[in-house]
């Protein structure tokens, strides 16, 4: 857990992708995708008003305000530019690549080897599954 007052390039940097975080449980998600996302946004935020870090949720589809209600402080929503096949990847990769000159310690949770494969050297990961199971109750 990162606190206190820090410059922007000691603050970490964390990149969520928040379509494969919700894939990760098997609790029916697929049944409401969007209430599914709202829920691990509202879980997100949650985290986010106990940490310094610089959270960005991001999600396939889109823009959708239920989802993004959750908004705010050091966490940021976003979704895919486009749609189709890898748009959501494409959209973590141009926020990491944006930011990390500024966040030096990036971290991706994703379970996505595609995904992890094209993000720059140096980037940390953190499995979808274990990133959820840590994240607090909603």
């Amino acid at each position: 857990m990162v606190t206190g007052d820090a410059s922007p390039s000691a603050v970490p940097l964390w990149v969520i992708d928040g379509n494969n975080v919700m894939g990760s449980a098997a609790d029916g998600w697929w049944n409401d995708p969007t209430a599914a996302a709202a829920r691990l946004a509202a879980r997100v935020a949650r985290w986010a008003r106990t940490t310094d870090a610089r959270l960005v949720l991001v999600f396939d589809g889109a823009p959708d305000e239920a989802i993004s209600a959750s908004e705010g402080g050091n966490l940021e929503v976003r979704f895919a530019r486009r749609k189709g096949r890898d748009a959501a990847d494409d959209r973590i990769v141009e926020e990491v690549e944006a930011r990390y000159a500024d966040h030096p310690e990036a971290n991706v949770v994703t379970s996505d080897r595609g995904l992890i494969a094209r993000l720059p050297p140096g980037v940390i990961t953190h499995g979808a599954g274990g990133f959820l199971r840590g994240l607090p109750p909603a």
